[in-house]
């Protein structure tokens, strides 16, 4: 019998892969992409995103996405949020948790969002402990950034407290240009743990430099058991240059052998609508 602790992914590659796509997926294909998902056993499935289509315009669609899914019983279907105006579109998608996304790193965050870290806050203050639905709180460039280079716990550690304390549930920390090591993960995640319970946090890394296992292992060695992945490793920033892709699932599902639940053959469909489709 294997004793050792679930490990829970999170699936954002209808969200976080196919952002940076250069075509654009067609509608059709994207509910078939979620639906293909929700057969493989994943907790949670990141649909889409409510920020303007001027800025990621390969997700004008998600209100559509979220219309075309079947939804699966037990399966969260999530979506990143900016604002108000983002919020209150996903509660009429009927997406069953939001996520909001700020940066460790000044400039990255203006060159992402067009505001300060302070400012993000502030925006999100005004919709998020309103929510009737569970918040998640992305932090990019958690250790390094490509503009500032290694980012310090010290960065990190008050951008967390404040969105744990507007009411995020969840802070899942970005390793956005796949710099980090082992030794800097679990530096920062045992800080972190001083302030949130590993419940309340997820590991989200790029495999730009093939260490996002070893990451994703070390991380796990402290307690945290959410991780966020994309089939195939779609995806990435499309404001961080040299972060060509998130972890792919099948690699994590393959680093914790019989504890994320998910099936690679049912994700091995999933993941070929959209080679097909690219």
């Amino acid at each position: 019998m294997n004793r050792s602790p679930r490990i829970r992914l999170v699936e954002v590659g209808p969200r976080d892969g196919l952002q940076t796509l250069a075509r654009f997926v067609p509608t059709a294909v994207k509910i078939a992409f979620v639906d293909a998902l929700s057969e493989c056993g994943f907790p949670e499935i990141e649909v889409g995103s409510f920020v303007s289509p001027k800025w990621i315009p390969q997700l004008a669609d998600s209100e559509e996405v979220f219309a075309g899914i079947r939804r699966k019983a037990g399966v969260i279907y999530s979506a990143l949020v900016p604002n108000e105006e983002g919020l209150a579109r996903a509660g009429r998608a009927g997406a069953g948790k939001v996520a909001v996304f700020t940066a460790a790193s000044e400039t990255f965050n203006r060159k992402n969002t067009s505001a300060t870290i302070a400012e993000s806050l502030k925006r999100f203050a005004a919709f998020v402990p309103g929510a009737l639905v569970p918040v998640r709180g992305y932090i990019s460039t958690a250790w390094h950034c490509p503009y500032e280079g290694p980012i310090r716990p010290e960065q990190v550690i008050p951008v967390a407290e404040a969105l744990l304390e507007l009411g995020c549930e969840e802070l899942s920390i970005g390793d956005t240009i796949g710099k980090a090591s082992p030794d800097e993960v679990t530096r920062l995640f045992e800080r972190l743990l001083r302030t949130c319970a590993a419940e309340h946090l997820a590991g989200h890394f790029h495999d730009t430099y093939g260490q996002a296992v070893e990451n994703a292992r070390a991380a796990a060695e402290l307690g945290i058991a959410t991780f966020d992945s994309s089939a195939g490793g779609i995806g990435g920033c499309p404001y961080a240059p040299g972060a060509p892709g998130n972890v792919a699932t099948e690699t994590l599902v393959e680093a914790f052998p019989g504890r994320t639940g998910i099936d690679l053959a049912r994700l091995a469909i999933a993941r070929k609508l959209i080679a097909d489709s690219r």
